[in-house]
């Protein structure tokens, strides 16, 4: 396959001159930087101002949230009658986090007497509120559940709660479904019937909504909500929602604390960043995705889920590194299984030719560990860009993840081939199935069929959306910095991806480092502006063509390389091509 087809180039269309024009003349910046936000929908003087300056002032009203007058009026009950309260969360990396959020903030005005976390287990209680769990609230004497990151959809087990005289308030943010539990409050700014004007908050940050208006109710001051920022930022990037709106001024206050106000981080946050071993420089919304919450997730995946909401509320930095550590060893374990279950994925793929030549991934094998298999079927993924369906036997029946590519809806797919399978759930880009063991071949048959028959030649080419072409001249310290205020950048709000023409390497620049990464300094190759440093993680073998000296296009974000005290703005290398 020749190099530069790796990757498909799609280029944004560039927005409207006068706009632009506009936004750079009113706010004094660069044209390039306006253009960025014209093409993100930030096109006035008004809303680019707003965007470069989060505010937590311009945080909806969380009494705008249908049923939080009907929540807030249940906890406040409760607190006030003495009631105990139980905070049940998912066990991944936002319900642990909103569980934490919610057990710091009522902990003072209940006392820890009157508190308890509740975290299913992954694999004998599976997703959401258990009956064990509401069989643990009842005989407990625990009057209230608090539910977060899930609930939506648990008509049944909440009618069963009531049988118990056990009430519920529900948190969540995923789609509900035709009929919504009977809880005491349902918050979900995706019900319908929600006139909350932001859609798109985690479920972590749908409880701090709660914290939020049970503080107003409360007259209490604003500074213990604003603790638990840390924890809403670290769900927002777990849980991939949008960098957009309210999501974005939560991330900007709980990123400072990562970075400017590091004294504020909660103890079990600090112990978890020097075990991670990040990079020098600012975090952001990336190395929370990679550092932290592989961490956080690995306690649910590999043990007990509750051992990551003990490091999140740890009180001091004694006990925050001890069970930090313990978490970072569950990680260390995780890590050593998807490795090894990632290997075995590729070895059988590559030693079948029918798998080799598919249009679809789908592999079994009964003992590979269940909380992998999504990591496992991401990394085969990487390696064969095509839909993939990755499975092992749980309790008599196959079960698994899937994963897909840019615009192939993988749940449709499922859907698709719904007689085989007990239950399937998730969305476009990710699901989850089970199945009877003995349908795992004629299901590898027809999900492939259906891939087949429904995947272009354009699916299997990984997309680049590239905001802009540029002069590589125009990247200087002072674009960075302009282009640093767009941050936190992530799904909503991506790092700008800029394309530039006519490149060459400095003469002896360029070279192999680490595990297959291109290093080198790019000129424009008619000598105009200086060289920059560049690094193209897994793009080595671009290295010969490069060394002939023949001008080139390249594709590739703008970053800030901090190195023993240095820095120097990096460009960092998508793809590369010869026209």
């Amino acid at each position: 396959m020749h190099l530069s087809a790796t990757k498909r180039w799609n280029y944004i269309p560039q927005p409207d001159p006068a706009q632009v024009h506009a936004l750079t003349e009113a706010l004094f910046i660069a044209p390039e930087i306006a253009a960025l936000l014209v093409q993100r929908g930030i096109a006035t003087p008004e809303a680019a101002a707003a965007f470069f300056h989060p505010d937590l002032r311009q945080l909806p009203n969380p009494l705008l949230m249908r049923d939080m007058d009907r929540a807030v009026a249940r906890l406040a009950r409760a607190l006030e009658a003495g009631e105990k309260v139980l905070v049940l969360g998912d066990y991944d990396v936002d319900g642990i986090t909103s569980v934490a959020t919610v057990m710091s903030y009522l902990t003072p005005l209940f006392g820890v007497e009157r508190l308890r976390d509740y975290i299913p287990d992954r694999y004998t209680e599976g997703y959401g509120i258990s009956h064990k769990a509401i069989d643990t609230a009842a005989d407990n004497g625990f009057a209230l559940i608090i539910a977060l990151d899930c609930g939506i959809k648990a008509v049944e087990q909440v009618a069963y709660a009531t049988s118990r005289g056990v009430d519920f308030i529900i948190c969540d943010h995923h789609l509900p479904g035709d009929e919504l539990p009977a809880a005491v409050a349902v918050l979900d700014p995706k019900r319908a019937d929600c006139p909350y004007p932001y859609k798109e908050l985690s479920g972590c940050g749908v409880g701090f909504k709660l914290m939020q208006a049970l503080g107003e109710h409360l007259g209490l001051p604003k500074e213990p909500l604003h603790d638990l920022l840390d924890l809403v930022t670290v769900s927002i990037a777990a849980d991939i929602v949008p960098i957009t709106g309210e999501n974005r001024v939560l991330a900007s206050y709980g990123l400072r604390r990562f970075n400017e106000d590091d004294h504020l981080l909660r103890p079990g946050l600090a112990a978890l960043r020097e075990l991670a071993t990040l990079r020098e420089g600012a975090l952001g919304i990336s190395s929370l995705i990679f550092g932290f919450a592989p961490r956080i997730n690995a306690a649910g995946r590999m043990g007990d889920a509750r051992r990551a909401v003990a490091m999140l509320l740890a009180p001091d930095q004694q006990e925050a590194r001890y069970t930090a550590e313990v978490v970072d060893q569950m990680n260390q374990q995780r890590r050593g299984s998807d490795q090894h279950t990632t290997q075995e994925a590729l070895d059988m793929i590559a030693g079948d030719p029918v798998l080799q030549n598919a249009r679809a991934t789908v592999l079994y094998k009964a003992d590979w560990h269940q909380g992998v298999l999504g990591i496992v079927a991401s990394r085969c993924l990487d390696q064969y860009y095509r839909p993939t369906v990755i499975l092992t036997q749980r309790d008599g029946k196959a079960t698994g993840s899937a994963r897909s590519v840019a615009g192939f809806d993988v749940h449709t797919a499922l859907e698709a081939c719904s007689s085989l399978l007990d239950q399937f759930g998730g969305h476009r880009a990710a699901a989850g199935l089970t199945l009877k063991v003995e349908n795992v071949p004629a299901f590898q048959r027809q999900f492939e069929q259906v891939v087949a028959d429904t995947l272009t030649t354009e699916h299997l080419v990984r997309p680049v959306e590239i905001s802009a072409v540029l002069p590589i001249a125009r990247i200087t310290e002072e674009f960075f910095t302009e282009l640093h205020r767009m941050e936190p950048f992530g799904p909503g709000n991506p790092n700008p991806v800029f394309a530039s023409q006519r490149l060459i390497a400095v003469p002896h620049s360029a070279r192999v480092v680490g595990t297959g990464h291109l290093k080198l300094r790019l000129a424009a190759a008619d000598a105009q502006g200086p060289a920059l440093d560049a690094i193209g993680f897994g793009l080595a073998d671009y290295l010969p063509q490069i060394e002939e000296g023949k001008p080139f296009s390249a594709c590739y974000t703008v970053e800030m390389n901090e190195y023993r005290g240095q820095r120097s703005v990096q460009l960092r290398l998508l793809d590369v091509r010869w026209e």
